[in-house]
């Protein structure tokens, strides 16, 4: 099931969202909810929009914080909880964009980097949850833009528009599928390709992790994927991000007028 959240009518909504390569009675819709599944039981309304008639927004707006990593120094030990510790960072959720939103490269900037990444969509309160019991607090995943900036020390990922995600939230996918999925990054002619395996860390694992380091909230989101970095962005850009059986992310660049 893809749970998408849009603007129609002059209104934001939920919806769960059918395309044509589902072969289902209504291409290329949406279906309207009553409400945010990620807060409370919801039901079909009755209502069908054609994602033509819409517009996108961030599935998700996190409550509190997502939640991404460095990689790993050549020294640390990956067996090591520490060296997890260390890796992760906090960004904020005014950094959060949805599809087709602009990322505004400020002028403190510098260069930017695209990191296309699988983002795990926290469903449940999570505190101290073992790696086999994570599945049970996963709302499904998105796709992901970790945006870095180079040339601001101690806030490379933490400006606002630095996270884009979406166009919706996956929730079908198991653990082992959410695994082996691929990731593309496309700017300009530069692309780069990796997978979820490559990692330092199983999704289990860094959900896990998390938990103990702090409680994970409904709505929060993991970021995870490929250490390297992606292409170089800059304003004019386009960067399309394309994740196996999660969807297509597509966003641009602009500078900031300030």
């Amino acid at each position: 099931m893809r749970v998408a959240r849009y603007a129609v009518d002059d209104t934001i909504r939920f919806g769960i969202v059918e395309l044509a390569e589902d072969g289902g009675q209504f291409p290329d819709s949406v279906s309207d909810l009553t409400g945010d599944p990620m807060a409370g039981p919801v039901n079909l309304t009755g209502a069908r929009h054609l994602i033509d008639d819409i517009r996108f927004l961030a599935p998700v707006i996190p409550r509190s914080k997502v939640v991404a990593f460095n990689p790993p120094g050549p020294r640390d030990d990956l067996a090591s909880p520490a060296s997890l510790e260390r890796a992760l960072l906090l960004k904020p959720n005014t950094g959060v964009i949805g599809p087709a939103s602009p990322v505004v490269c400020p002028p403190s900037a510098g260069a930017l980097v695209s990191r296309g990444r699988l983002a795990i969509v926290i469903g449940r309160i999570g505190k101290m949850v073992p790696p086999e019991r994570v599945p049970e607090i996963i709302f499904g995943y998105t796709v992901a833009d970790d945006v870095r900036a180079s040339g601001a020390i101690g806030a490379a990922a933490s400006f606002d528009t630095f996270t884009p995600i979406g166009p919706w939230i996956v929730t079908h996918l198991s653990l082992e599928e959410a695994t082996t999925v691929g990731i593309t990054t496309t700017s300009g002619e530069a692309t780069s390709r990796g997978t979820v395996k490559e990692s330092p860390w199983g999704i289990a694992e860094l959900v896990s992790a998390c938990s103990v380091i702090m409680t994970l909230l409904p709505g929060d989101l993991i970021l995870t994927g490929p250490t390297a970095d992606g292409p170089a962005i800059q304003p004019a850009t386009e960067v399309t991000i394309t994740i196996d059986e999660v969807g297509t992310l597509e966003h641009t660049v602009v500078e900031d007028d300030i």
